[in-house]
């Protein structure tokens, strides 16, 4: 990559603010970031604006994309379906994106893909695993994360293989990503010889889990596999742990926040929880000085911080390299170059994968925090 790109991690010192600019919207480089900025998902939205926000004060101090600095603009989709659709019209009908950092909920990336797909424009999830999101053949569309099918045979193997379960029970939200992750685990678990003793599905927006948490007593479960998000799988674990139900959790990349915590109702909740992710982001050596600056300013960038950051990266780079702003031609650009990110160098299939995935597994302990299991 060109030293514009090199420099843009030491660019900005501080604590951040938008830097003002003299120029008109429509002479800038227009970036819309979609994501769950309200509702229960919120937790997620604000990873991913950190993230993107401080991704292009950092390119625009070194000189923006192609000489033209860069505008986000946001779009709430509350990590609803309907709702997303609505978003991806308006961030191309009106606010006239050139690129598009999200969504961040499979079921919300893969309905507003198509708008964007349809209309030339690239657009990156950071966090939307289910593999459908590029299988569909639209050229436009990539990931930075990895795939359920994926992070799901990573949880099987696990659960198996390091716990020793003979009895999982598989649980899921009844959602694109929550089904479809648990839907994986368990074709993988299959695969290792072993059958669920349990698969049921719960509905998003529920607080009350203690009749489910009764069948999987019932069902004399040695562990729990949950496919879905940290608003749910709070409770259910907090139930479990009230009715004496102390097996282990095991869930995915959905539950990677603090949120979590609070929604289990504090660290002696959560203690025994896994979950798969990629390898943290805050240890690469690429990101260390972008980590120490989030922290300086009072922000913890975890979960997917990182993740937005390296989206605004790739987009401005094959922006910048290829010189066009076509989504076609820099989806093109991008699967067949490397792009140098903050998370390290990163490269793409033909169908818009990561060509390398890097799943492992970590554990939450009694404060709430988590760490990558050795």
């Amino acid at each position: 990559m060109k030293a514009w790109l090199k420099g843009t991690m030491a660019a900005a010192v501080g604590v951040w603010g938008l830097a003002a600019v003299a120029v008109q919207a429509e002479e800038m480089v227009r970036i819309g970031v979609a994501g769950p900025f309200s509702g229960a998902y919120a937790a997620f939205g604000e990873q991913q604006w950190r993230g993107a926000e401080a991704a292009i004060v950092d390119i625009n101090r070194g000189g923006g994309i192609l000489g033209k600095q860069i505008l986000l603009i946001k779009g709430d989709d509350a990590c609803e379906p309907k709702q997303a659709m609505a978003v991806a019209n308006r961030l191309v009908d009106n606010d006239e994106v050139q690129a598009v950092v999200g969504h961040f909920c499979s079921s919300t990336t893969m309905p507003a893909s198509e708008v964007y797909d349809e209309a030339g424009i690239l657009v990156m999830t950071h966090g939307s695993t289910n593999p459908m999101v590029t299988e569909r053949g639209l050229k436009t569309v990539l990931r930075m994360c990895g795939r359920d099918d994926q992070q799901g045979t990573v949880g099987a193997e696990f659960v198996v293989k390091r716990l020793g379960a003979k009895r999982v029970a598989v649980l899921h939200d009844k959602d694109t990503y929550g089904q479809g992750l648990a839907d994986a685990m368990k074709a993988h678990l299959h695969t290792l010889g072993l059958t669920e003793v349990m698969y049921e599905g719960l509905t998003r927006g529920e607080k009350d889990f203690n009749a489910l948490v009764t069948k999987i007593k019932a069902a004399k479960a040695d562990a729990v596999y949950f496919g879905g998000l940290h608003s749910e799988a709070g409770p259910l674990v907090r139930q479990m742990r009230e009715q004496g139900v102390d097996v282990p959790l095991v869930s995915g990349d959905g539950i990677v926040s603090e949120e979590f915590v609070t929604a289990a109702g504090g660290g002696r909740f959560v203690k025994n929880v896994y979950m798969t992710f990629g390898a943290d982001p805050r240890k690469s050596p690429e990101g260390k000085a972008l980590v120490a600056r989030f922290r300086e300013a009072g922000y913890e960038p975890e979960g997917y911080t990182l993740y937005a950051y390296a989206v605004v990266q790739s987009i401005a780079a094959a922006m910048q390299e290829s010189g066009s702003y076509n989504g076609v031609e820099l989806a093109n650009w991008l699967k067949r170059h490397s792009v140098e990110t903050v998370m390290g160098p990163k490269s793409w299939d033909a169908k818009g994968d990561l060509k390398v995935s890097d799943y492992v597994m970590y554990q939450w302990d009694e404060n709430g925090k988590y760490a990558e299991v050795e």
